[in-house]
């Protein structure tokens, strides 16, 4: 199946020093960029981490500390992807958990400001679990005929990459509208819309990616639902941490103006930093 892009989509893949947004790197970046026209540009870096690589991660994909360590770091690159994702819709697999905000951390750690959320995110994995609930490895079996050892090799981005867009597509194909498993199930039905992906993607409210802050609906001083003038319900960034989880981010600045300081020298990733500051700074400029 041909995607059907109204704008380029980047699917891709990383693997990483670790598992902390805050403290770990990319060792490695893999992408497919797929025009609107069905051309496909590949692209496979590994990335200096400027950190040791752990035994167990060394282990895990096969990527060792002398192989990267002649590579650029994310930093030397930092500029070429950003103008080479400008524009893009993104996917991955598990990548709206970990792939996506762990990039947008190495941008801000580079002073790149990517701004992903004008982009429509689509994580492969999410559809699985929604319509399967399983892993890659599973999904290639399920979505494409074979055994993923057969045809790739484990923990390498490059492979992973090429396993989740063959899964992606074959997804398409196998919830279209028409095909036997829309006709047994009328809720297993997916269009080929980058927007309708990417809204199925979502399993949270978060607007920074760490959740450190969430959407919900605005209430009144009566605690009643605020509507926009479709009868809408409003949303409004609220925290979902600490002492003020529950309370809405503009009126915890304006209660407690040094929250906003404490945040900024604290230990959370520069999303949720840059998540805030755009908030705070969107208030004051009214």
């Amino acid at each position: 199946m041909k995607l059907n892009l109204t704008k380029p989509l980047v699917v891709f893949d990383l693997e990483t020093t670790g598992l902390d947004l805050v403290k770990d790197r990319i060792i490695q970046l893999s992408y497919i960029k797929v025009y609107t026209d069905g051309t496909e540009e590949r692209n496979n870096q590994f990335i200096n981490p400027e950190k040791p690589i752990p035994t167990e991660v060394e282990q895990l994909t096969g990527i060792t500390n002398d192989m990267v360590r002649k590579a650029p770091t994310f930093r030397q690159l930092a500029r070429q992807f950003a103008a080479t994702f400008s524009g893009c819709d993104f996917a991955g697999f598990n990548s709206n958990h970990f792939d996506v905000p762990l990039l947008a951390e190495e941008f801000l750690r580079a002073g790149v400001d990517f701004d992903f959320s004008k982009c429509r995110l689509i994580d492969a994995q999410t559809i699985f679990h929604k319509m399967e609930r399983r892993n890659l490895a599973a999904a290639y079996k399920f979505y494409c005929g074979r055994k993923m050892e057969d045809d790739f090799e484990a923990h390498r981005a490059d492979q992973d990459t090429e396993a989740t867009y063959r899964v992606l597509l074959a997804q398409l194909d196998h919830y279209a509208p028409g095909s036997p498993a829309a006709i047994e199930d009328d809720t297993h039905v997916l269009h080929n819309d980058m927007e309708e992906l990417a809204q199925f993607s979502k399993v949270n409210d978060n607007v920074d990616f760490a959740g450190r802050i969430v959407w919900k609906d605005m209430v009144d001083a009566k605690g009643k639902v605020v509507n926009d003038a479709n009868g809408n319900p409003v949303k409004q960034e609220y925290f979902n941490f600490g002492k003020y989880k529950g309370m809405a981010v503009i009126d915890v600045l304006q209660r407690d103006p040094g929250y906003y300081s404490w945040m900024l020298t604290s230990d959370f990733t520069y999303n949720t930093k840059q998540v805030l500051t755009r908030i705070r700074l969107r208030h004051f400029n009214k």
